[in-house]
């Protein structure tokens, strides 16, 4: 798609008005868990933001409202298992930025602090809404952080499978591959902060931390040269608030060892290792019946929690965070409020039934509840972006 047809895509989704009652509705959300908004300074707030939308077409949030619809928005994440620590998400508000490789810059700064030299802690950085005068800007990673794919002989592949699509794309915008490419070379960062005017930026190495991959019992694992990074950062999901809509919004948890060992480095579209390594453990692959799938999907699990456990990353494993889940659960329960989830996203890639979380049922997702994480709007190019939904929530 050209660069027009980007424009006409996006001049479709321009944003319209706030909806006022959207806006009155978080309003009364706010109050009911900030015990310093008196009723009657929420009249006030409500008129006021209602004349701002009479106005303007939207409203600006002060920064205790967006720190709460934020963290609120976590809180109401049906895929997401970590949402017992939904009220420590650091907030960077960002709204003033403006400019691609200042957003960039922000990102990357995003990277640094939520990295902490392992000492991962859950970040968001808002960057500006959409507003009737303008939108706001787009990131068209899915996360801050993944890998290129390269076709090579044949069917192969060098790299993320999953990202074979979005690779050619910074590569027509212009990027240039690494001479010496391999399977773990860092994509650049794909900013639209004009309608239609897509830029990208190398993050710089100091900013992506990542984790050599080892296992504690089979040396030869080591000489596959495998890693991964440490931050998942959600980057092309939107924010909305209170009938607002943050298009950049990119957040961080930190990973569960299911996440990477399980998903990423297993699945036949991504990395597909599973053969690799059960040939390295002696196992027979002529029959399904002897498991070896399941015994090498274990062994890589084993691998990455091992491998972050020794570099000092934080990373979760998934029965430690099933048991944590449940008690998010019952203090949800306990204040009164319905805890939505997605069984098959709560329930871990691996092991699930010696998992807590597998013995029962939870309230269905509702697509309307607010505030909340939306999949993110067409970016003008969707055939080659891959598809959000299938990528697991990147708090464990």
């Amino acid at each position: 798609m050209c660069k027009d047809a980007a424009v006409i895509l996006r001049n479709a989704l321009r944003p319209k008005c706030v909806d006022t009652d959207e806006a009155e509705e978080f309003l009364r959300l706010f109050q009911t868990e900030d015990p310093a908004m008196t009723d009657d300074r929420l009249r006030a707030r409500i008129e006021e933001v209602k004349d701002e939308i009479a106005a303007t077409g939207s409203y600006t949030h002060t920064a205790a409202e967006l720190a709460f619809g934020a963290t609120v928005a976590w809180r109401n994440s049906a895929r997401c298992i970590g949402r017992l620590y939904w009220r420590g998400l650091r907030i960077r508000d960002r709204r003033q930025v403006s400019g691609a490789r200042a957003i960039a810059a922000e990102c990357t700064a995003h990277l640094r602090e939520a990295g902490r030299d392992g000492r991962i802690r859950s970040t968001i950085t808002i960057f500006a809404p959409d507003t009737v005068a303008a939108p706001g800007p787009r990131i068209w990673n899915e996360q801050l952080i993944r890998y290129a794919a390269y076709r090579t002989r044949g069917d192969s592949v060098c790299g993320d499978r999953r990202y074979l699509g979005f690779t050619d794309l910074v590569r027509q915008l212009g990027w240039t591959p690494p001479a010496r490419r391999g399977p773990f070379d860092v994509l650049p960062l794909v900013v639209e902060s004009e309608p239609g005017r897509p830029r990208y930026f190398e993050l710089p190495e100091d900013a992506v931390l990542e984790v050599p991959l080892s296992h504690p019992d089979h040396p030869w694992f080591a000489e596959f040269g495998l890693r991964w990074h440490a931050v998942p950062a959600m980057s092309n999901m939107r924010l909305e608030i209170g009938g607002v809509t943050y298009p950049a919004a990119p957040f961080n948890g930190w990973y569960m060892g299911t996440e990477i060992g399980a998903r990423n480095l297993a699945d036949a579209d991504r990395y597909d290792l599973l053969p690799s390594i059960a040939e390295g453990m002696g196992l027979s692959t002529r029959s399904e019946r002897t498991l070896w799938r399941d015994r090498a999907l274990v062994e890589l699990t084993l691998a990455v929690q091992h491998s972050f456990d020794t570099a000092g990353v934080t990373m979760a494993d998934h029965h430690t965070e099933s048991r944590r889940f449940l008690t998010h659960l019952a203090r949800e329960e306990d204040a009164g409020r319905a805890c939505r989830a997605d069984w098959s996203w709560i329930v871990p890639p691996v092991s699930g039934s010696q998992s807590p979380v597998f013995h029962r049922y939870y309230d269905e997702p509702d697509a309307s509840v607010r505030p909340a994480f939306l999949p993110a709007e067409p970016i003008g190019l969707p055939a080659v972006m891959p598809d959000v939904a299938a990528q697991r929530c990147p708090f464990p």
